[in-house]
């Protein structure tokens, strides 16, 4: 399975397993007699690996640490998986694991850091990927930083130049073009209640009063979104949230109960009832690709932008989160749920069976849904199709 590189905008922290590994010279895959570390490896069974994402946007965010259990099998390569890889511009960690992997989510599997490399937890363009075989087992590892890594101002450089799990500008087209608040998310939201001066709406250039809206933020952005339709649960129908759309932005000029906010761009009218978001929105980009650590069964409740067909580096909601074990970097596949049509011979009606359609990873979760990337679209994804654990 591969995918074709996407365009880079931003990148945070990759930390992964600290294991000490001294990459040696192999062939062609050899097998594990034929390359063996002059350096001896930890042999443990279990490593929590951790992408931190502290940096985004100045924002503290979450810490993300899922604990991989080592499998006693060889995880399978990808066909025609090379020795070296020579990470590029645009890349991001799902590239990098497909190229070497059959299946990206085995990532935590096989990845060992170098650590004679400075800031081993980061990947960066240019640096050089090998892969290697440790007591049968293929692991990758850092060969060779780059220049860029080398260089002393690299400990002065931001972050943004590492490599990200995911696109960053087709998370940042959902953050612009559709949110979808879960129900508790949405009640909890600074409201609203009056336009400034004798407007019954509000645009660009007038103040809102607006409550609810906690002290000590003077001069933060706000995102003013009207609360729209309500988001069910395809499985019974349940209220799970509400579609939002983004009506404009403003900034908070003086707090209080109410607060005044003047809006300095807006796509349509503010009314009273409209919910304001903080502008900056914790989107983690930084992750292991790992399947869920229990089963999951869930379908899709909703695509971002209102098509109707689904494909690759769309966003889409599912109807499962964190209380059904969902975390960012799980990744899920996606099965088109079988039509039911008319048995011409025997009569009556047949359900057809469900069939592979793609892949997704989740990368924010909130309490019972979750937003996902489609990473793959190997066939038409639809709302309602149903998501499990990868096979």
């Amino acid at each position: 399975m591969s995918l074709s590189n996407t365009s880079l905008k931003s990148g945070l922290r990759l930390s992964a397993a600290s294991l000490a590994l001294t990459l040696v010279a192999c062939g062609s895959n050899p097998p594990a007699e034929e390359s063996e570390p002059p350096v001896p490896v930890a042999t443990t069974t279990t490593t929590s690996p951790a992408y931190d994402s502290s940096m985004n946007g100045g924002q503290q965010t979450t810490r993300y640490e899922p604990v991989v259990e080592r499998v006693s099998d060889p995880v399978p390569l990808a066909t025609g998986a090379p020795n070296e890889y020579v990470v590029q511009v645009g890349d991001t960690l799902w590239d990098i694991a497909a190229t070497f992997l059959k299946d990206p989510w085995f990532w935590p599997e096989i990845w060992y850091v170098n650590p004679d490399i400075e800031n081993p937890h980061l990947i960066y363009p240019g640096d050089v990927l090998g892969l290697v075989y440790i007591d049968g087992q293929p692991r990758i590892t850092n060969v060779r930083a780059s220049t860029y890594r080398l260089s002393p101002q690299a400990r002065v450089t931001p972050l943004t130049e590492a490599i990200t799990s995911i696109p960053y500008e087709d998370v940042a087209a959902f953050l612009s073009s559709g949110i979808v608040l879960e129900r508790s998310q949405a009640d909890a939201l600074p409201y609203l209640v009056a336009t400034r001066g004798d407007h019954l709406i509000a645009s660009a250039g007038n103040e809102i009063y607006v409550r609810g809206i906690p002290e000590g933020y003077q001069g933060r952005r706000y995102t003013v979104i009207h609360v729209g339709e309500p988001l069910r649960d395809p499985d019974d129908d349940r209220l799970i949230g509400y579609q939002g759309i983004k009506v404009g932005d403003g900034t908070l000029r003086r707090g209080g109960d109410p607060a005044t906010i003047a809006l300095t761009d807006t796509r349509q009218e503010a009314k009273p009832g409209d919910r304001l978001l903080p502008e900056v929105v914790d989107v983690p980009l930084n992750f292991f690709p790992s399947a869920p650590g229990r089963e999951v069964e869930g379908r899709i409740a909703s695509v971002v932008g209102g098509v109707t067909q689904i494909g690759q580096y769309q966003v889409v909601v599912l109807n499962r989160g964190a209380s059904d074990g969902l975390a960012a970097g799980h990744v899920l596949t996606v099965w088109k749920t079988g039509e039911e049509i008319e048995d011409r011979v025997e009569g009556g009606s047949v359900r057809l069976p469900d069939e592979e359609a793609g892949t997704i990873m989740v990368f924010k979760t909130y309490d019972r849904i979750s937003y996902g990337l489609v990473m793959e679209a190997t066939q038409a994804i639809h709302v309602r199709d149903t998501v499990r654990n990868p096979t």
